[in-house]
């Protein structure tokens, strides 16, 4: 997946309106023009009548495969979604827009792009991405001075056109990940302007040092390249907030990165590091750090001296204990140590007092300190894949809890649920699939928050009557040993899916529910493990 830079996301958030709707504003005269009413009305879910200036008109995802000439006489426009059509043109008519400023016309067909095309004289935002263009399309592109945010992905570009270099020298954002490109010209210094540099997915062997003549740049990506080494020169983008260089091939990282001292967020997962500099306490701005996929094995104390760090992810980096410094990183809110080889719980952890995420999954735990008890905003926690004896109830004392995995798909397998499971009276979520549970405790019908249990591949032979109480949870009981037997929730009416279980005689057959089943019962895959990981992501 490609990185969607932070303006992206903001408009993809004004794409949940009704595709038909239109924001009308300064109303000074009428619409006059038949067609294009008759045009508009067509449009399901318009009002009747148009007032005013349209200056926004969503028409993402609606099959098109042209523009219509009628949207070429809302001379007013200022912003036009087009994405996720099929449109293969963009014909001279376009010219008459002449107050866009916000085009979007990735994910089409596009391979024509008229001339006229040149002559948007205002237009700042235009995205392009996905679409099969041919080079002269960005030759025409070039002409648009006025561009300020340019987005490019994945359009099978192997050279940058030097054009766009010399004539777009407002460009503050510039994306060209999910391309073929392993160098850049020369040129692309006279970008003087530019912010936000998006080149992941590209095939870059050796770090362009052109960029580090961007002293204006504050977001660079350069993730999924074949990168080995991080140039001494990138000091000089003393403007640099976020830098992003995962899943490459570098070994080390330079001690002159301690320079760009406005660094809030740096990733380096997935590549070859051992260590990071000690240069790196000096880092006094960084709020979110991701190492994770390397080979530290030990934790470099100097990073405990990142008292600004928020977000801290060390999966997979064969970590076995925390320095006690660990202590000082109480700022610390999401966490995760996933899939190391901690065979104790880092009681270094319970001192995070602003803790609200951690993962702890896939490591070798056999209990929960009760010092736990000290994460009080602690609200999901991930404790899938240990080799836990018996469930720790220790996390009863975790008030605020909303999400828990524990899960034993790689693990020691849990026999019992305690009945103090209903001590977590905020949990929204409980995954407890993959273990040898072979009844659940009645009082897990007090959990009255409870919106998502997993019990799949367990051994239950039966549901107790009070997961009826708990209002509309989505239960997933898959792959036990249940018979079959009506347990209908008052609030829905509806039975669990017991899909999986045994076709005997007074058992559920065919793995098919009968006609009255509700559908979102229907859990019949194991999914709390990518849920899990997609959480820590998205809270990030």
């Amino acid at each position: 997946m490609i990185h969607q830079d932070g303006n992206t996301a903001d408009k993809v958030l004004s794409l949940t309106k009704p595709v038909t709707s239109m924001l009308l504003k300064n109303s000074d005269k009428l619409l006059e023009s038949a067609s294009l009413k008759k045009f508009l009305k067509s449009i399901n879910g318009l009002p009747k009548q148009l007032q005013g200036r349209t200056l926004f008109l969503d028409l993402a995802e609606k099959g098109l495969k042209m523009i219509s000439y009628y949207i070429y006489e809302l001379e007013d426009l200022e912003e036009l979604h087009l994405e996720k059509n099929l449109i293969e043109s963009i014909p001279e008519n376009i010219r008459h827009l002449q107050n866009l400023k916000v085009l979007y016309l990735n994910n089409n067909k596009l391979k024509y792009i008229s001339e006229e095309f040149g002559e948007l004289k205002k237009l700042e935002n235009l995205d392009l991405s996905s679409n099969p263009l041919p080079p002269i399309a960005l030759n025409i592109v070039s002409r648009i001075y006025t561009l300020r945010e340019l987005r490019l992905y994945k359009i099978n570009l192997e050279e940058f056109p030097v054009q766009i270099c010399r004539y777009l020298h407002h460009l503050e954002l510039l994306g060209l990940s999910g391309n073929n490109l392993n160098f850049l010209p020369k040129e692309i210094t006279n970008l003087s302007q530019l912010k936000e540099l998006y080149l992941q997915q590209n095939k870059f062997e050796i770090f362009p040092l052109e960029l580090c003549k961007l002293q204006n740049l504050e977001v660079l990506d350069i993730e999924k390249n074949a990168l080995s080494v991080i140039p001494v020169e990138i000091a000089s983008l003393s403007k640099l907030m976020k830098l992003f260089i995962g899943f490459n091939d570098v070994q080390f990282i330079p001690k002159s990165l301690c320079h760009c001292r406005e660094l809030s967020v740096f990733t380096a997962a997935g590549n070859n590091l051992r260590t990071v500099p000690t240069s790196f306490r000096e880092l006094t701005e960084l709020s979110e750090l991701d190492l994770s996929d390397n080979i530290l094995k030990v934790l470099p104390l100097h990073l405990c001296f990142l008292t600004s760090l928020c977000v801290l992810y060390l999966k997979n980096t064969r970590l076995k204990m925390l320095p006690s410094a660990f202590v000082e990183l109480t700022a610390i809110r999401i966490l995760n140590l996933s899939q190391n080889l901690f065979l104790d719980f880092p009681i270094e952890i319970c001192a995070l007092i602003n803790l609200e995420m951690l993962s702890l999954d896939d490591n070798r735990l056999r209990k929960i300190p009760s010092e736990i008890k000290e994460l009080s905003k602690l609200i999901h926690l991930g404790l899938t894949g240990n080799k836990f004896n018996r469930f720790p109830k220790e996390i009863f004392s975790l008030s605020l809890l909303k999400k828990l995995y524990i899960g034993q798909d790689q693990g020691t397998k849990l026999k019992v649920l305690p009945d103090n499971i209903y001590k977590l009276e905020n949990l929204k979520e409980l995954y407890i699939e993959n273990n040898r549970l072979e009844s659940l405790p009645s009082t897990i019908g007090l959990l009255k928050n409870l919106e998502i249990l997993d019990c799949t591949n367990n051994w239950l032979t039966a549901l107790p009557d009070s997961i009826c109480e708990i209002k509309e949870p989505s239960v997933a009981v898959s792959w036990n040993i249940l018979v079959y037997r009506s347990c209908i929730n008052p609030a829905t009416g509806r039975d669990p899916c017991y899909h999986g279980n045994p076709c005997k005689e007074g058992y559920y057959r065919n793995g098919l529910p009968p006609p009255d089943f509700c559908s979102r019962y229907c859990c019949c895959r194991n999914h709390s493990r990518q849920q899990h990981k997609t959480d820590l992501h998205h809270n990030a």
